[in-house]
């Protein structure tokens, strides 16, 4: 969802704005001169863009004008992609600009007038109130050219007096009618009236750089952007001090209000710094590396232990099996028993094959998006300095790989004995990604309705109406002829024409307990990941540890594979042959683990508020859980397959 802490969300390569390209890491920064020496090789002027405005307690953020702040005269905004539209990010000019190495001191920025007797202007200050009393935040940044995009942050002490530097800082705060402050009034002693609204209306803005005296370049380079917000009461807007009191706004509008912003700028050499580290302030400020790897450790304890099972299965038990079955002389064999006595059934096309087949279409795509972002992400191509890339990759992909989707769903369900070849390949198309839009829909309908910047504009659902009927459709039907076209899946056994009656079954190989437990291992391999992404998405923390999760997916697609080989060996020993939807719904079920703590998240960790926020939470998370559902149902299917084929291939039937 946004550019935030230690978790991931999915990035891109296009960009379709005058100012973005493909990012490369450390590739061509912008280098600033002072006035009256820049030219073709530097420029003077450093021009701060503003966001949309967001906040911890509300899923709907705004943007930056409907708070009725300054407003830049000659306003512009920047061509945005796809995945930053998706993602709410409204970037606007700002009235703070300022030349390159020219301290100012106390700027005003303008004047802000509320007459008690206009509705409007009460509409105006109720609603910056609203925010302040919701947290909200401002995010500022230097954003064009994109390939020098550095977030202006607030950097303070947390606790054992260790620097936390957030990309984000308060419009204001309240200190509640008995006394309590609220959020950021506990840094200022100050702020201290009662059922009292305090609005930071100045900021002390720090731009640290390196010279590049020594380095060969000219111009110098900015490697550092920080700001301290204040509440400063101007009583005279055309003298400004800066020294006065805070900037209070009564609970009661019973007064005409004035408010007056105003910025200071200071200029910090530091060549010490260079423009490639220029991320790590904020980065080291976010101490969860030591968490990772505890999460990668627990992580790979349950990788060995599953692969233990799995060789001791298929070394021992499997070996001593096959060498018995496979003796010269089968009429002193030992009657069969076990998984071996279900060969002429463990084949059996399973019902709903159609459905099935489908599911598996998607997941495939899902999961070659899913490998090749991370892979990018890994690699540096989608940093968190590019915003939106993670998601407009993301969605670009799955639209090119719509032939792997209706490929493998073709061949499948052909291999099922399936014959409507229409039906199955517009529901490979349309069903799973047509739940998605119909969800993602109704949300941007609720965010339509409250006003909210997240609301995707009609043009941008129109186009991806087009990319999904126009490309991904197409590229569909393309993928699934040439699935049909080929032979069906040659199976290693006969399966008889009368299926074989199922002995009745224990409790632990009984279908529900199975699949309920199959989800537990995989889930315990990402739970710790899943709270920095679920804090990156709804918490705006950036993320940006990217080799830990692409080693965190590849370890799910480990104990996802081997955790449900485990269990359909379990259940043909038992003489239960129905392992097609079981072996998905196994690793599947870890969906249902992945809601089960988002729910505990929303009610433990968020302080979401208001019955919008909540539905558009829950919301977009049953997206989440469905594509998850899929990714992983999809990679227990193809390990049991691969599973059964492989020890069914290897034993002499009769």
């Amino acid at each position: 969802k946004r550019d935030l802490n230690p978790g991931l969300l999915v990035h891109s390569f296009i960009a379709l704005r005058s100012c973005a390209a493909f990012y490369l890491p450390g590739l061509a920064p912008v280098s600033f001169c002072e006035e009256g020496t820049s030219g073709d090789e530097c420029q003077s002027t450093i021009q701060l863009f503003v966001n949309r405005l967001d906040s911890v307690e509300s899923v709907l953020p705004y943007e930056y004008d409907v708070f009725d702040f300054c407003q830049d005269a000659e306003e512009k905004r920047p061509s945005e992609n796809l995945g930053q539209v998706l993602f709410g990010e409204r970037i606007e000019t700002s009235p703070y600009k300022f030349n390159f190495n020219k301290n100012l001191t106390c700027e005003k920025v303008c004047t802000r007038t509320y007459d008690i007797s206009a509705k409007d202007d009460k509409k105006k200050l109720d609603f910056l109130k609203s925010g302040m009393q919701l947290n909200y935040q401002h995010h500022w940044g230097s954003k064009c050219p994109i390939i020098d995009n550095m977030p202006v942050t607030w950097c303070y002490n947390v606790e054992d007096n260790q620097k936390y530097c957030n990309p984000g800082f308060p419009i204001g705060c309240l200190v509640t009618p008995d006394g309590h402050p609220k959020d950021a009034c506990v840094i200022n002693s100050a702020f201290n009236k009662k059922n009292m609204y305090y609005l930071f209306n100045h900021v002390d803005i720090m731009i640290t750089y390196h010279s590049g005296a020594t380095e060969g370049w000219k111009g110098a380079r900015l490697v550092g952007a920080t700001l301290e917000p204040k509440s400063i009461k101007h009583e005279d807007e055309n003298k400004l001090t800066c020294d006065g009191p805070p900037m209070e706004i009564p609970n009661e509008f019973t007064s005409n209000t004035k408010v007056t912003y105003s910025y200071s700028v200071k200029f910090v050499e530091n060549n010490s710094i260079k423009w490639a580290s220029r991320w790590d302030y904020i980065l080291v400020s976010m101490p969860h590396t030591n968490i990772q790897w505890f999460s990668i450790m627990n992580s790979l304890v349950i990788v060995l232990f599953l692969s233990g099972m799995v060789a001791m299965i298929m070394l021992r038990t499997l070996h001593k099996d096959i060498a018995r079955y496979n003796q010269v002389d089968q009429e002193e064999a030992q009657e069969e028993s076990g998984w071996k006595q279900v060969h002429g059934d463990v084949f059996r096309p399973p019902r709903k094959g159609m459905l099935l087949s489908v599911f598996l279409g998607q997941g495939t795509q899902i999961f070659i998006m899913t490998f090749t972002t991370l892979f990018l992400a890994c690699l540096g191509f989608l940093s968190p300095a590019n915003r939106g890339a993670l998601m407009t990759c993301a969605v670009v992909l799955w639209v090119l790989l719509g032939t792997p989707a209706g490929y493998v769903s073709a061949r499948l369900y052909k291999t099922f004995g399936g014959e409507k070849w229409k039906t199955n390949v517009l529901l490979t198309a349309l069903l799973c990604p047509g739940i998605v839009f119909a969800d993602f829909f109704l949300m941007n309908l609720i965010l339509w309705v409250e006003g909210s910047s997240a609301a995707i504009p009609f043009g941008t659902l129109v186009a991806i109406l087009a990319l999904w009927f126009g490309i991904s459709m197409p590229l569909t039907f393309i993928g699934a002829y040439f699935g049909f076209k080929k032979p069906s899946l040659e199976q290693p056994v006969r399966t008889n024409q009368i299926p074989r009656q199922i002995p009745e079954q224990s409790f632990f190989t009984k279908p529900i307990p199975g699949i309920i437990m199959g989800g537990i291992l995989p889930f315990g391999c990402i739970f710790i990941q899943l709270f920095f992404i679920l804090n990156s998405i709804w918490s705006h923390q950036m993320y940006y540890m990217f080799g830990f999760l692409f080693l965190v997916f590849i370890i799910l697609l480990i104990t996802c594979s081997e955790a449900t080989i485990l269990l359909c060996y379990f259940h043909l020993c038992a003489e239960d042959y129905h392992w097609w939807w079981r072996s998905f719904l196994t690793s599947g079920f870890t969906a249902v683990y992945l809601f089960i703590y988002a729910v505990h998240y929303f009610f433990s960790k968020l302080q979401i508020v208001g019955a919008a926020s909540t539905i558009l939470y829950f919301g977009y998370t049953m997206i989440m859980v469905l594509i998850f559902f899929l990714f992983t149902g999809t990679i227990g299917f193809f390990a049991c397959f691969w599973f059964v084929n492989k020890i069914y291939s290897v034993v002499k039937v009769d």
